[in-house]
């Protein structure tokens, strides 16, 4: 078999004209948009002669579920994207919705995060069916909702039996091979202080003040117990929402008195060997450091859990697994270079559904995807060559890994 003239059959166009495709359905988190392009990834996948199914996922959701099978003897190949995007912001000039392709980039909300990725591995399969390739061993294809939830319609795909040997999360990484992210959780610290009016200032506890001291301290955090240099990395905390008032309510029409309470909201990031509790251990400490520098405050520390939504726990893999290795050299092949591996960054910090094929199925697999640079922006979109690139190194992973009959 001719790799090299496998990887040139791709019709670019086509390929261009299913992510616009999939860009013009409006698939928000929650929404019907969401169950429809569910159900047009099925019909989709079964027209390819794929078995194709939709999978319910709770709240009224979908998965859309595709199995090429093979003729026996090969491993499994898994690939995981989510449907679901985030919303449209402010500062957007072209169509959010309008698959736009110029020569350089290919636009549209969720185009980047991660349309591109799910398109890519559908065309993929598409290019090799056509060239009349049969393998051994299964490839399967799941487009997952609610990973912007925690991950709930990998779960439920998961729970409903889905599995493989090996799988490729394509989640944006600019084409980079990830192989370690952290896991995240969101936590809320109270700082609670005692007013007084301006005049006598010198009296309070200022829970505001002390807020401003603290935010940058936690932006700056890493945790103890990280395994090596590179898991350390990916450490990170970092406040996004400060209220400060009067009292539990922050009053907010009495600017003369000292804020006597505040609320911080943010969200961690930890490596693959720590843990949720080594991190609360860790931010515990620098309140009590906190409450040393102004006495009479008191602060609390709170980790945020919300019913029915999932941690987005820790992903690693071994460099030298099979996965691995045939991801980078498909990369070597396509662009004549080596691949950027490891707990790459910024995509380290990301959390993913790869965690948990990881952590509930134990499952060896990497994260790698289009796109990135351009993600949750206005004009998000992705590189045209990236895109293709994707789909040519796909490809080779599904030669490589499900082998060819």
């Amino acid at each position: 078999m001719d790799r090299h003239a496998l990887l040139a059959s791709l019709d670019e166009r086509a390929a261009l004209d299913f992510l616009s495709k999939m860009i013009r359905h409006k698939s928000y988190s929650e929404t019907d948009g969401e169950r429809q392009l569910a159900k047009v990834m099925a019909e989709e996948m079964r027209a390819l002669g794929l078995e194709s199914d939709l999978q319910d996922v709770p709240g009224g959701r979908y998965n859309a579920i595709g199995t090429w099978r093979g003729e026996g003897g090969g491993a499994s190949l898994l690939f995981n994207g989510h449907l679901d995007t985030n919303p449209v912001t402010e500062g957007w000039t072209v169509d959010p919705w309008g698959g736009l392709v110029d020569d350089k980039f290919i636009y549209g909300i969720g185009c980047s995060n991660m349309k591109a990725g799910d398109a890519a591995y559908f065309c993929a399969v598409r290019t090799l069916i056509d060239a009349g390739v049969r393998l051994k061993g299964d490839v399967v294809l799941t487009y997952v909702v609610g990973e912007l939830q925690g991950g709930i319609g990998t779960i439920a795909a998961i729970d409903h039996g889905v599995t493989a040997d090996y799988f490729i999360n394509s989640e944006p990484t600019d084409l980079q091979a990830l192989t370690m992210h952290a896991g995240a959780f969101t936590f809320i610290i109270e700082l609670t202080g005692d007013t007084r009016h301006l005049s006598k200032r010198e009296q309070a506890v200022d829970a505001l003040s002390a807020a401003c001291a603290l935010v940058p301290r936690i932006n700056a955090m890493t945790f103890s117990g990280a395994r090596s240099d590179e898991h350390l990395s990916i450490n990170r905390a970092h406040v996004g929402v400060m209220q400060a008032g009067l009292g539990r309510e922050m009053h907010d029409w009495r600017p003369p008195q000292v804020a006597d309470f505040v609320r911080i909201k943010g969200s961690a990031r930890y490596a693959p060997g720590q843990n949720e509790e080594g991190v609360l251990t860790d931010m515990r400490a620098a309140l009590d450091a906190l409450e040393a520098e102004y006495p009479g405050l008191s602060a609390k520390l709170i980790h945020e859990r919300e019913e029915g939504r999932p941690s987005m726990g820790t992903f690693e893999v071994a460099r030298d697994s099979r996965i691995v290795r045939v991801v980078n050299e498909a990369y070597r092949t396509v662009r004549g270079e080596d691949q950027p591996t490891g707990a790459i960054r910024p995509p380290g910090f990301y959390g993913t559904d790869a965690a948990h094929f990881h952590h509930r199925l134990g499952v060896e697999g990497i994260v790698c995807g289009p796109g990135g640079r351009y993600n949750t922006m206005p004009d998000e979109r992705v590189d045209i060559p990236d895109y293709l690139d994707m789909i040519r190194i796909y490809m080779l992973a599904i030669l490589d890994i499900c082998e060819p009959v």
